[in-house]
């Protein structure tokens, strides 16, 4: 039997590593980065001899192999925190109300918003949930339901799984070429960037509500099927109601996987300073072309261009967040009552 380390061991070594690595910084010149790297290996060295001679080799093995994880979690967080911290003390510069209800009409330097850019995002993305919801969601009870392990069963499941992996831009041509064999060349609509961001969103909602499915008792169908319910009726009645949670969030976070992207909107509905709420007339602004030409062309001055391009930046960020949260608000609000 061997002794423990007190509970505040971990926070001593962490502040002993976080000690050496300000002090290297203090009185060498050597990186911040570097510091914090060495810093981060003096104090996970003295964690573990300290726990190898209180509790023992078995513990401080397991020590060591916590402490990696532990740091490797840090990493992994380092750049979101950064992300997130750079694009809110940007962003907030003009995180104001002229920027929510203003365009760039006749707007040269300083002052305009992003108003046409947010309603364009919303109606894009909203006439592309309303392509790709249906299809997706029918495509997956087809698969579950009715395809089995039959032969176009399983090239829908390849096509799908070669959908998901297909880059972005890919899909803002093949819109660009549809439509281009439809009306001609030079148009820039608003619906079809709802149709490339579509083809990315399909792939997304077919996987989500196709898992979902799948995880609905087989009891439940069959005691259906035991009271002379069609399979129709069972899938519309028992089965989608049971998974509408799950269905539910997995479509709002394929509609928040899409809502910021950018190449496939660069090609397809272009750029405009006033605010269009048609998406089958005409170019429409979207939020991240909007905060994309804002950076590479910046005017005079450029400050303004660069403050509007950052919240920009950072509303789509509180976009996306929204939409996880909401997904999870639904999905738990959806969720079948066990009780």
């Amino acid at each position: 039997m061997h002794a423990s380390l007190p509970r505040w061991a971990g926070a001593a070594a962490a502040a002993l590593g976080v000690l050496v690595a300000a002090a290297l910084v203090a009185v060498t010149d050597v990186h911040v980065a570097l510091a914090v790297v060495v810093g981060a290996v003096v104090g996970v060295a003295a964690f573990v001899v300290a726990s190898r001679v209180v509790e023992g080799e078995r513990a401080a093995t397991d020590r060591f192999v916590t402490a990696l994880v532990t740091m490797a979690f840090v990493v992994a967080l380092l750049p979101l925190v950064s992300v997130v911290w750079t694009t809110v003390s940007r962003g907030l510069a003009r995180f104001d109300g002229a920027f929510f209800t203003q365009s760039m009409y006749n707007v040269i330097g300083e002052g305009g918003g992003a108003y046409h850019a947010i309603m364009g995002t919303l109606i894009i993305t909203g006439v592309a949930t309303l392509i790709s919801v249906p299809i997706g969601t029918l495509t997956a009870i087809y698969l579950v339901e009715y395809g089995g392990d039959n032969r176009l069963s399983k090239v829908v499941t390849f096509l799908v799984d070669v959908m998901t992996g297909i880059p972005s831009i890919v899909a803002g041509l093949f819109s660009l070429a549809l439509f281009t064999l439809v009306l001609g060349p030079g148009y820039r609509l608003g619906v079809m960037g709802s149709v490339a961001l579509s083809v990315l969103m399909i792939p997304i909602v077919v996987r989500a509500v196709e898992e979902m499915l799948r995880i609905v008792p087989a009891r439940l169908r069959e005691s259906s099927y035991a009271l002379g319910v069609p399979k129709w009726l069972t899938i519309v009645k028992v089965v989608l109601p049971t998974a509408a949670s799950g269905i539910a969030s997995g479509v709002v976070i394929a509609i928040a996987r899409v809502m910021g992207e950018t190449a496939p909107l660069l090609v397809t509905v272009g750029l405009t300073a006033s605010t269009n709420f048609n998406p089958f007339e005409g170019r429409m602004a979207v939020l991240p072309v909007f905060a994309y030409y804002q950076i590479i062309t910046p005017g005079i001055p450029p400050q303004a261009f660069i403050d509007r391009a950052w919240t920009s930046a950072l509303l789509l960020i509180l976009f996306v967040m929204v939409l996880n949260v909401g997904a999870r608000v639904l999905a738990r609000a959806l969720a079948p009552k066990t009780r």
